[in-house]
């Protein structure tokens, strides 16, 4: 498949500064990606901000011929005190232990943010920007969190051989059921 069947011209890695300068087209994106309520870009965009600061922090972007944001995904390695980390090791220890909490998260890259505009999506741009944006990490899986259903994005995590690590998981101010889902790196 080439890019432009895919939906975009080029993948392009993001330094932080790229990204901070991007930052409202990706939260755009974002928001349109996700179907969230306007207001949602300004929340989040303090959290994405320090998210680039991260140790291992890396971002892809799929961009269209005229240099826009069609897709975007980043990520990080994960450590003990971060938000998410603490969420899903409270969740894995009460329900499976914290032997199988501390194997999945003794040494893991967060897959933090995955997003692609609507009318590119099904076009293979999602699964690009993962493989990209894992190529090369030397933590030992992947972790993300994604709504439970039936999505294109589950489905795309299923075809890559991701493996539920956590299910039915309610994260602090969010209503939907989570899946914590991973799996071991490099991707085949």
């Amino acid at each position: 498949m080439t890019a432009m069947s895919s939906g975009y011209a080029k993948l392009a890695h993001l330094s932080g500064d790229e990204f901070r300068a991007r930052l409202p087209e990706a939260l755009s994106l974002y928001v349109a990606a996700m179907n969230y309520p306007e207001g949602t870009a300004e929340q989040r965009a303090p959290m994405w901000l320090t998210h680039a600061l991260r140790d291992g922090w890396r971002c892809v972007a799929a961009l269209d011929t005229d240099d826009r944001l069609v897709g975007l995904a980043y990520g990080y390695r994960g450590t003990p005190g971060q938000w998410w980390h603490e969420q899903v090791r409270r969740g894995l220890s009460g329900r499976e232990g914290d032997q199988a909490a501390d194997a999945w998260l003794g040494d893991y890259f967060e897959l933090t943010e995955i997003h692609v505009r609507p009318s590119s999506q099904g076009r293979g741009t999602g699964e690009d920007l993962l493989r990209t944006l894992v190529d090369g990490v030397r933590q030992r899986y992947v972790l993300l969190s994604t709504p439970e259903g039936t999505s294109r994005a589950w489905k795309l995590y299923r075809r890559l051989g991701f493996t539920d690590v956590l299910r039915d998981y309610y994260f602090a101010g969010d209503p939907r059921p989570f899946a914590i889902l991973g799996r071991t790196l490099p991707l085949e």
